[in-house]
């Protein structure tokens, strides 16, 4: 079984080495990885050229941001699974994608979750908040529940038969795929209890807090748009968040 993993890049010289290196140590054979770079100006693409032997694929090019190209590697990829891993997160640990394709082989399933731990953006040793998931249960979506991203991985027929990223949303396009994934199309998933991905604090969605009231405008958007009752699945959504602050 086959997996791409899909790292979009845009100026991330900073971060990009970590994340390399996370996916250089995966114990599985059959990956393959591609880079969707979004014409880099800084020396990301020298990073990438020195400090991996598993890159399948580089796409350089402009692009209308982190979803477009994420749409672009979805494209490229030709894995039977796909999953994405952010220039600023990494693979918790070595056997990440061998436990996700194990996860995969047991049952008849479209999709694959676990945990996932945000980490301080200068020790990624130092866990700061921790996602624990849980059980998938689809009523769940109507309070707010999701996912974490980044430890999502689906079937690519599927996001070629369902669609990928919706580029009239800037910060909740993921959100709003997991709900079309989830709610609507009511994939089969599995959700593996592990932590599957280190992602460092200081994203976009929570940079500042007129990024954060973006979001939520989104996120009322994707609601309204799939069906939910948005000013219930707001609210859980957001008090939702608080358990993961407790270490």
């Amino acid at each position: 079984m086959k997996v791409s993993i899909i790292t979009a890049t845009y100026n991330s010289a900073q971060t990009i080495r970590d994340t390399l290196l996370s996916l250089e140590s995966q114990s599985y054979d059959d990956i393959e990885y591609i880079i969707v770079d979004g014409s880099s100006t800084d020396a990301t693409l020298d990073i990438v050229n020195t400090n991996s032997t598993r890159i399948s694929k580089i796409i350089s090019e402009p692009d209308k941001g982190i979803y477009d190209a994420l749409n672009k590697g979805i494209q490229a990829a030709t894995g039977d699974i796909i999953g994405f891993l952010h220039s600023d997160d990494l693979l918790a640990y070595p056997q990440v994608i061998e436990d996700v394709v194990a996860t995969f082989s047991k049952a008849q399933i479209d999709a694959v979750y676990g945990d996932l731990d945000y980490v301080s953006k200068d020790d990624v040793t130092k866990v700061i908040r921790h996602w624990k998931s849980g059980v998938f249960k689809r009523f769940k979506m109507q309070f707010g529940w999701m996912p974490p991203h980044p430890s999502f991985y689906m079937k690519r027929e599927l996001y070629l038969k369902w669609g990928g990223f919706n580029l009239k949303y800037r910060i909740s396009a993921d959100y709003d795929s997991i709900i079309r994934y989830l709610w609507i199309h009511n994939a089969k998933i599995s959700y593996l209890p592990k932590v599957l991905t280190r992602m460092r604090v200081g994203g976009v969605s929570n940079r500042s807090f007129s990024n954060m009231v973006k979001k939520s405008k989104e996120d009322v958007k994707a609601m309204r748009s799939n069906g939910l009752l948005w000013p219930i699945v707001l609210i859980c959504k957001n008090f939702s968040k608080l358990p993961q602050f407790l270490k």
